[in-house]
C-alpha cells in the first residue's frame, strides 16, 4: 500500500522541464534511508532538482524524519540540510566516527557533506574535508578499501555538461526528438577519497588505481566483497559503456578485471545502459551475486557469482531478462519481502524520453515498477504489478531505498519519482512469518559495520547478508541487516565476519527482534522485538 500522502510525503521533485529538452533533466531522484537522530526509527533524505533556468538555485532537499504514526516532518530547512543547486542522489555513514549519521548528497555541480552536529543540525563541511568533487557526480558509496578503521568514498562522475554546447532535443530516438544521450558527450571520470581520519580525505583516484581505466558514464555504485577475501570490492554501473570491477588488491590499489570476470557487458558481448546496481545470494550458495538495470530494447542482467571469480549471465535462464525489455530500469534492490528466506527483486521503473509517448511504439514515459518473487529453484515470477496494487501505478520512478520504516518486522519501499512525489509503499504482509533484524556496531574497524559479512543459519539453510553503504541507483538504503525466517522458530547460530577479519559467534538468538551487534562483545542486546 503506498502510504506516502498519509505519511505526508508530499512534495514534488522537480527536475527539468516537461520536454526533458536535456539529459540532466531525465536524471536525478535519489534517497538515503538513515537515523539521522538516533530515535530507532529510519528518516528520509530526499533528493530534490532543479530547473535550467536556475540550476544554482535547486528545488530544496527534504530530511523527513519518522514521527511514526504521524508521519513525517521534513526538518531540513531547521537543520541546515536542504541542499543547494541540482541534487543527483544520497548517501549516509558515520564518516568521521563520532556516533551520528552524516550526508553525502551528489550534485549536478559540487557535492555536499553534511555533517551531523546532533541537535545543532548539519554542517557543510565538503570542502575543508576535500569531497566537494566539481563535477557532474551521481552515485556514491563508503567502504574501508584499506582497513584502517575509517570510512573511504567513491563518487561515480557522469558526463562533461555545458547546455550551451549541446543542441536541444538534439537526437532521435524511435522516430521522435529527444535529448542527446551520454554517448554524445564526454564521460566524465569518476573520483575516489581516502579518509585520513582526521575529518578530512585525500584524493587517491590515480594512486588506487581507478584513473587506470577510461572513464566511463557512472551512475550506479556499490562496494562488496566479490572474492571473499576480507576486503571490499568495487561495481560501478556504467551507461553505455563497460561497467567496472575493481577487484581490491590488499594494497591501497584496484585493479578493474570486469572484462575477464564476465561483468563489463551484457550476453552477447554488449554495452549496456547500466543504472541501478544491487548485491545478494539469491540462489542461495553462499556466494552474493550482481543485478544491474538497463534501458529500453535492452534487459535487466543478473551476473550469477561463479564462486572462482566470474560471473555468468543468468538473466534469461531466471525468468528477469524477458520481463524487462519494454521498461528502463533505475532503482533495484533484492529483498526478502515475505520473510521466506530468499531474496526476491525490485525494480523501479520509468523512460527518460516523455516524447515516447507519442512514438507509437506502445511504450510509456511513466512505466509501472516490478517486483519478482524468488521460487527457490533459480528463477524469479513477476509478482507485481497487478490491477489495484500501489506497485502497479505507472510513474517515472528514478531512486529506490528498501528498509523497515515502521520497525514491524517487513522491509518497506521507499521509490522517488520524477516531477512528482515520492511512494512510500508499506508491507502489511511480511510480518506474517518470522525475521531477525540486526544492528551491528564497529569498535576497531568503521562504527557502522560496513562491510561486515555475515551467515546465518536456521531452519536446514544458510542465508548471508553483506552491510553496504551506496546502491540502487543514487541511493542509499537501511544498513540493518534483514533475514526472513518463514515458519522456522529457532535460530541455530550467526556468524559475523567484521571487517578486518574478526570472527564472532552467536547462538540462541531470540527471533522477531532487532539485536544489536557490537564488535569485540560476546553478548548481544535487543533493540525492541515485535509486539
Amino acid at each position: 500500500m503506498d502510504v506516502a500522502v498519509e505519511l505526508g510525503l508530499t512534495r514534488s521533485h522537480t527536475g527539468g522541464g516537461p520536454e526533458k529538452g536535456y539529459i540532466v533533466e531525465a536524471k536525478g531522484g535519489g534517497a538515503a534511508l538513515l537515523d539521522f537522530d538516533g530515535d530507532g526509527d529510519l528518516d528520509i533524505y530526499w533528493v530534490n532538482g532543479a530547473t535550467l533556468e536556475a540550476p544554482d538555485q535547486g528545488g530544496g532537499n527534504a530530511l523527513y524524519r519518522n514521527d511514526g504514526p504521524r508521519g513525517f516532518a521534513d526538518v531540513a530547512p531547521s537543520l541546515g540540510a536542504q541542499g543547494r543547486g541540482w541534487g543527483m542522489g544520497a548517501v549516509s555513514a558515520d564518516y568521521d566516527e563520532d556516533g551520528d549519521a552524516d550526508i553525502y548528497v551528489t550534485n549536478l555541480q559540487e557535492n555536499i557533506l553534511y555533517r551531523n552536529d546532533g541537535a545543532s543540525g548539519f554542517s557543510d563541511v565538503a570542502a575543508q574535508a576535500g569531497v566537494a568533487t566539481p563535477a557532474w557526480s551521481t552515485g556514491a558509496a563508503f567502504a574501508d578499501y584499506d582497513l584502517d578503521g575509517d570510512l573511504d568514498l567513491y563518487v561515480a562522475n557522469y558526463v562533461e555538461f555545458n547546455p550551451a554546447e549541446i543542441h536541444r532535443l538534439g537526437t532521435q530516438w524511435k522516430g521522435v526528438k529527444v535529448f542527446v544521450g551520454p554517448q554524445g558527450l564526454r564521460a566524465a571520470p569518476d573520483a575516489f577519497y581516502r579518509n585520513d581520519g582526521n575529518g578530512t580525505f585525500s584524493d587517491v583516484t590515480r594512486e588506487a588505481g581507478i584513473a587506470a581505466v577510461e572513464p566511463g558514464y557512472g551512475f550506479g555504485v556499490l562496494f562488496a566483497d566479490y572474492d571473499l577475501d576480507g576486503d571490499p570490492d568495487l561495481y560501478v554501473a556504467n551507461d553505455s559503456s563497460p561497467n567496472f570491477l575493481f577487484r581490491n588488491e590488499g594494497n591501497a590499489r584496484f585493479t578493474d578485471l570486469a572484462l575477464s570476470a564476465g561483468v563489463a557487458y551484457g550476453e552477447m558481448g554488449n554495452t549496456q545502459a547500466g543504472m541501478g546496481v544491487t548485491w545478494g545470494d539469491y540462489d542461495g550458495d553462499g556466494y552474493p551475486d550482481i543485478f544491474v538495470t538497463n534501458f529500453e530494447d535492452d534487459y535487466n542482467t543478473l551476473y550469477r557469482n561463479n564462486r572462482d571469480g566470474r560471473f555468468t549471465d543468468v538473466s534469461f535462464a531466471t525468468g528477469l531478462g524477458q520481463p524487462s525489455l519494454s521498461y528502463v530500469g533505475f532503482g533495484t534492490g533484492f529483498l526478502d519481502y515475505n520473510n521466506d528466506g530468499d531474496l526476491d527483486l525490485l525494480v523501479a521503473n520509468g523512460h527518460v524520453y516523455p516524447q515516447i509517448d507519442q512514438a507509437g511504439t506502445g511504450s510509456t514515459y511513466a512505466q509501472p515498477s516490478h517486483l519478482y518473487e524468488n521460487r527457490g529453484d533459480g528463477r524469479f515470477d513477476l509478482l507485481l504489478p497487478q490491477p489495484g496494487d500501489s506497485l502497479g501505478t505507472a510513474r517515472v520512478s528514478r531512486g529506490s531505498c528498501i528498509g523497515d520504516l515502521d520497525n514491524d518486522g517487513d522491509l518497506d519501499i521507499f521509490i522517488s519519482n520524477l516531477n512528482d512525489r515520492p511512494s512510500l509503499l508499506r508491507n502489511d504482509t511480511g510480518n506474517r512469518q518470522n525475521w531477525l533484524g540486526l544492528e551491528l556496531v564497529g569498535s576497531t574497524g568503521n562504527r557502522d559495520g560496513i562491510g561486515a559479512h555475515l551467515r546465518l543459519f536456521a531452519g536446514n539453510r544458510a542465508q548471508v547478508r553483506d552491510v553496504l553503504c551506496g546502491s540502487s541507483f543514487l541511493c542509499s538504503e537501511d544498513r540493518r541487516v534483514h533475514f526472513g525466517l518463514g515458519q522456522t522458530q529457532r535460530i541455530d547460530s550467526l556468524e559475523v565476519r567484521w571487517p578486518g577479519g574478526a570472527t564472532q559467534c552467536f547462538v540462541d538468538l531470540p527471533i522477531n527482534s532487532y539485536l544489536v551487534i557490537s564488535e569485540g562483545q560476546s553478548s548481544w542486546s535487543l533493540a525492541f522485538a515485535k509486539p
